[in-house]
């Protein structure tokens, strides 16, 4: 295995990114790292990139080779279709490499190679050749000269003609003393040109990329004609030759036809510029764009030279930059036109500013001037239409229009407001995270002085007992005058505990046990018999007699339902309710919802997990474009409307107690929750209309709708076990042919009744996975939103959101740094909800949590080490009632202990998993089938999947009791190890600014991604042992498995889906158009957008909602 560096011949460009609608991107950004370090300059886009946008991008930067991640389906079309893209636009000697884990199965790995992708590499490739082989074996292939040649180029190149530009300025980088004459001619006729180029500069850090990308979109809606070309700068690796061109992944206007962008590496360690930036810009003034863009890279203070090259010129720094005195050493403070503090959130910002300008004012001589005439702009560029970067706009355009000869007479709006953070968390809550560590510890202090004080009484109350009868008054007198004294420092609740321990054990001896929940009273038999007539109690409590063990167990033990709910959060598991998730998402949503009643047949409770496809996990339509094409329907369920959401959740009621519905959705968790809402409010019209004996009636009224148009239907026969009930209104809605009083009466019943969670957990996507689509401040506003119109409309048994850890750990997390990330974004949410003006008591109880359960020891213990930390603080710290304090969590077996070789070996690792969750007191569970490693699930190992917990609940005897972990030795060390771990990951992300701060710092992605190699790491070398996968090989070898069935959408679904789409745009066209107006109008008015959007839904596609609010909260902006 060859594991030392290729040495790169020529100098090589790569465009590394992760496919369309897919997350992934630690994998990627491994990838990118080691190529950098083999000498390559690297183009990275990171994750969510289309063919398209990554194809452009190859042909401007003039790279050698497309190196891509698809993991989430839809390879065969993504990789065809960006062959067949780069055929049409010239450009097929740019190579294309891939790879996407054991989801690329052999045959189409070799289909894809006889189409003429140069390599597709498999996990087994990875195990033979090694990480640094298979790079080396792409670099290689990719190792051929870029510009040696000059075709006729420079006779025919205009701002159309991306391919020419960037074949030129790389035979003026790489070959220019061969091209001197033909460059020479073209310096001959840019210098006659009067094209303005922008210089910016500034320091390493201080969000050019960022500043620039919202510079370009004010410039392509302020001029609709008007073209533009980038050219970036950023340094070269001295030590490797390689370059990190990363300015592309932070820009998201660039992906527009108007826009050419060139990334060049210094290729001399100490400069800020590339030699060879001259002759780049000379071929852009020859190609006629109407403004170009120099951004240098950012080094140190950063450098004048930039001056030498532009007509205007921006400085870009923070307010960070130290004492005042620092300010007169920036040469560039003496030269730049304009001046941008950029990050003006930052503690200080007004103090730098006028610092800023203080020495801006002695540096041009400007002493009579009026300091708001002093051309320094505060911006905070990662924030949405900040007005600051608007007025910064606005003076760069009118300078270069005054300087040049250009015809750039901007009329972009601008207001006198100074750049304003919208603050997600004030500032002066910015340290909840130490406040709760600090609430806890001073807790379990406070404790361990009450258990010394207990023990001392214990001690002194058996004396007394002893010797009461003796005569002694004085003795007597003694104790009971230390017992007196003792008892003022101890707490009356403590007291009360001791006093009813006696009563508390026996009321768990008792056949039956009764106690309440939400008011309503219930009786619960204590125990169950085994076959051996034992009687097995569902309850164990310790036979406990000193006080001070008493009051240490029900202070940090105690039984399930009380008060830290360590053991639980119910007194008694509901009676014929398992924790049993029934999970599904594949095909178009009747495809799904065969396979929801297929596995929920029979059983007392409908608990349904569903998996979106990746087209609607980021928010997009159905369509015919091979790249969205190929995903529509794979690895999850296409839903992209309201009859959608009927259809895939048909026959199950959504009102009734005993059906729990779980959406795994996280950008556009809003409008597919619309979706869900109104799905279950049209189930419960459809009831009304049965009776009361109204179908005839409501019939016409919906055939009248429909006249000569086409209305949606369920494809197919109803499966065994779907009554029908969702499908009568498929087209319509209740509003439209019920009485409006009627159907109010009806959505506000429904509100109430609904039961599920929707998953919406924005921190951790960006922290993990990243399905993200809006900017992080407005998608936090949409999720309040969201919880706010809960409130309003009594929504009680529905969670707003599922606080997930589970693709924290997916994306390589050890066990505590789940726990503790999840719980730092739990209460980050808390913060949140209560500085919009919600009442703890009103949000808390619509919170849940969603754990991974790996093999790990700490597993053992993760739900109740998260139920005493949440508990203690929501009590202690928020003053929350009682719903509020309890952490309903769900968990799913780990993903990430599901391999690809010896698959059948899956199945223990999840039984063991399921072993400790059911232990750990779950409130429901989803079991991971053997075969996800290499293929969405079939029938029959979602069954095997379902049947571990069905065997483990109703088979295994100690499952029968409720609290098996209380009392292990072990188990206690664990929790107290895991919750004193997990505040100091707490006080971590305190010193970095709370959770949101230390986002900024990417703190959690790459602890995130340092442990995942960690573990990669340890598996490679064989320390950590995988049986059937670095150990206990069979005599194979253990090869990766290939499925024996492989789920994928059919044609004709993908091609209905897309259909059904397009009657849907087309019957309501209208309405539509109004609701989106309505939308945006709610988001600019800083009203509840949810409220809107869920009127929205009944008219208008995910696609339409997503794009509408795209226009007024913002796109996600990737970071590396």
């Amino acid at each position: 295995m060859n594991q030392k560096p290729y040495q790169p011949k020529h100098k090589i460009r790569i465009v590394t990114a992760a496919s369309l609608f897919d997350g992934h991107d630690a994998a990627i950004n491994i990838m990118r790292r080691i190529i950098q370090s083999t000498g390559c300059e690297v183009i990275h886009l990171g994750h969510d990139r289309s063919v398209e946008e990554v194809v452009n991008c190859a042909i401007q930067e003039d790279a050698q080779a497309i190196a891509m991640t698809s993991y989430q389906g839809g390879h065969n079309e993504y990789f065809k279709f960006m062959f067949d893209l780069l055929k049409k636009k010239n450009a097929s000697h740019i190579k294309i490499f891939g790879g996407g884990g054991g989801t690329i199965l052999p045959e189409e790995i070799k289909d894809l190679h006889d189409y003429g992708i140069a390599r597709i590499y498999h996990p087994d490739d990875g195990r033979s050749m090694g990480l640094q082989g298979m790079i080396n074996d792409l670099v290689e292939k990719a190792d051929f000269p870029t510009g040696l040649e000059l075709n006729g180029q420079v006779q025919s190149f205009d701002k159309n003609k991306h391919l020419e530009l960037g074949q030129i300025i790389s035979s003026a980088e790489n070959y220019g003393d061969k091209h001197k004459n033909a460059l020479a001619k073209i310096k001959q006729s840019a210098d006659k040109k009067d094209i303005p180029i922008l210089g910016i500069t500034g320091t390493g850090g201080a969000g050019k990329s960022s500043l620039v990308d919202e510079l370009v979109r004010r410039f392509l809606l302020d001029f609709p004609d008007k073209h533009l070309a980038i050219v970036s700068v950023d340094p070269s690796k001295r030590k490797t030759g390689g370059a990190l061109l990363g300015d592309r992944i932070r820009m998201n206007a660039i992906n527009n036809e108007r826009v050419y962008m060139r990334s060049l590496a210094t290729r001399q360690s100490n400069l800020a510029l590339s030699k060879h930036v001259s002759q780049a810009l000379d071929v852009l003034k020859c190609a006629d764009f109407d403004l170009i863009i120099l951004e240098t890279s950012g080094i140190g203070q950063s450098d004048t030279e930039i001056l030498d090259h532009s007509d205007v010129s921006l400085y870009v720094m923070t307010p960070e930059f130290g004492a005042a005195t620092q300010l007169e050493k920036i040469d560039m403070l003496d030269f730049a036109d304009v001046v941008a503090l950029n990050k003006f959130d930052k503690r200080g910002a007004l103090d730098a500013i006028r610092d800023v300008k203080k020495q801006y004012k002695r540096n041009h001589n400007l002493w009579d001037i009026n300091d708001d005439d002093i051309p320094v702009y505060g911006t905070i560029a990662s924030q949405f239409n900040d007005p600051g970067m608007n007025n910064l706009y606005k003076h760069l355009i009118d300078l270069v229009d005054q300087k040049t000869a250009t015809e750039l007479s901007s009329t972009y709006e601008i207001t006198k407001e100074m750049s304003e953070k919208v603050y997600v968390i004030p500032p002066k809550r910015v340290r909840y995270l130490s406040e709760i560590a600090e609430n806890n510890r001073s807790y379990d202090e406070l404790l361990n002085k009450q258990i010394i004080i207990a023990e001392k009484l214990f001690v002194l109350h058996k004396s007394l007992e002893e010797i009461k009868d003796d005569g002694n008054d004085d003795a007597n007198q003694l104790l009971q005058q230390k017992i007196d004294q003792l008892k003022l420092d101890f707490d009356a609740r403590n007291w009360k505990t001791i006093d009813e321990w006696e009563a508390k054990y026996s009321a768990y001896q008792n056949d039956f046990f009764t106690f309440k929940v939400r008011g309503k009273e219930l009786k619960v038999a204590t125990k169950t018999e085994s076959l051996s007539f034992s009687k097995i109690p569902k309850v164990a409590l310790p036979k406990l007699s000193n006080w001070g063990d008493i009051i240490r167990w029900t202070n940090q033990e105690n039984v399930p339902g009380e008060f830290p709910f360590t053991a639980g959060l119910f007194p008694f598991k509901r009676e014929g309710e398992d924790p049993t998730r029934m999970f599904a998402g594949e095909g178009g949503p009747e495809r799904t919802n065969k396979r929801f009643h297929y596995v929920s047949l029979g059983m007392p409770a409908k608990r349904l997990s569903t998996a979106f496809d990746s087209v609607t996990l980021y928010g997009n339509d159905p369509d015919l474009r091979p790249d969205i094409y190929g995903k529509i329907g794979n690895s999850g369920v296409s839903i992209c409307c309201l009859d959608d959401a009927k259809k895939l959740y048909s026959g199950f009621d959504l009102s009734s107690p005993t059906t729990s519905v779980s959406m795994t959705i996280n950008g556009p968790a809003p409008m597919l929750l619309g979706y869900f809402m109104n799905a279950a409010i049209d189930q419960n019209c459809e009831k009304y209309i049965v009776e009361n004996g109204l179908e005839k009636e409501i019939d016409k009224k919906i055939a009248s709708l429909y006249k000569g148009k086409n209305r949606p239907s369920y494809q197919g026969s109803l499966p065994e076990g779907n009554d029908g009930l969702g499908l009568m209104l498929l087209g319509v809605t209740g509003d439209q042919v019920l009485p409006s009083e009627v159907y109010a009466k009806i959505k506000a019943d429904t509100l109430s009744q609904v039961r599920g969670t929707v998953q919406a957990d924005i921190l951790k996507e960006d922290q993990a996975q990243n399905t993200c689509i809006f900017s992080t401040e407005f998608a936090l506003r949409l999720m309040g939103d969201v919880q706010e119109y809960f409130i309003h409309q009594k929504v009680r048994n529905f969670y707003s959101v599922s606080i997930s850890g589970y693709h924290i750990a997916e994306a390589g997390a050890n066990p505590i740094t789940q726990l503790a990330f999840t719980l730092a974004n739990g209460f980050t949410y808390v913060e949140y909800y209560l500085s919009r003006g919600m009442s703890i008591d009103d949000f808390g109880p619509n919170l849940s949590f969603f754990f991974s359960n790996g093999i790990d020891p700490e597993y053992a213990v993760i739900g109740r080490v998260a139920r005493r930390i949440w508990a203690k603080a929501m009590k202690n710290k928020y003053g929350s009632g009682e719903r509020a304090q309890k952490l309903k969590y769900h968990i799913q077996t780990s993903g990430r202990s599901l391999h690809a070789q010896e698959i059948d070996f899956n199945d223990i690792r999840t039984t063991l998993q399921a072993l400790y969750a059911i232990y750990d007191n779950c409130n429901s569970l989803h079991t991971n089938a053997y075969d996800e490693a290499i293929t969405t699930p079939t029938e029959g190992s979602v069954r095997r999947a379902m049947a571990i917990q069905l065997i483990i609940n109703k088979e295994l005897g100690l499952a029968k009791n409720e609290n098996p972990m209380q009392g292990s030795y072990v188990i206690e060390e664990l929790t107290d190890l895991v919750e004193e771990a997990v505040l100091l990951e707490f006080d971590r992300i305190n010193e970095r600014g709370g959770v949101l701060g230390a986002m900024e710092t990417m703190y959690q992605r790459s602890k995130i991604q340092e442990e995942s190699l960690h573990y990669e790491t340890l598996k490679h070398t064989g320390e950590y042992p995988i049986i059937g996968v670095n150990t206990f090989l069979n005599s194979k070898g253990s090869p990766t498995i290939v499925p024996d069935e492989v789920i994928r959408a059919t044609k004709k679904e993908k091609d209905y889906q897309i259909n059904m789409l397009n009657n849907l745009h087309e019957n309501k066209s209208k309405d539509a158009k109004v609701s989106l107006q309505q939308i945006q109008n709610a988001a600019i008015n800083q009203e509840n957008i949810f409220e809107v959007l869920m009127e929205a839904c009944k008219h208008c596609s995910l696609g339409q909602i997503t794009n509408a609010l795209f226009e007024v909260g913002g796109q996600y902006r990737r970071n590396m």
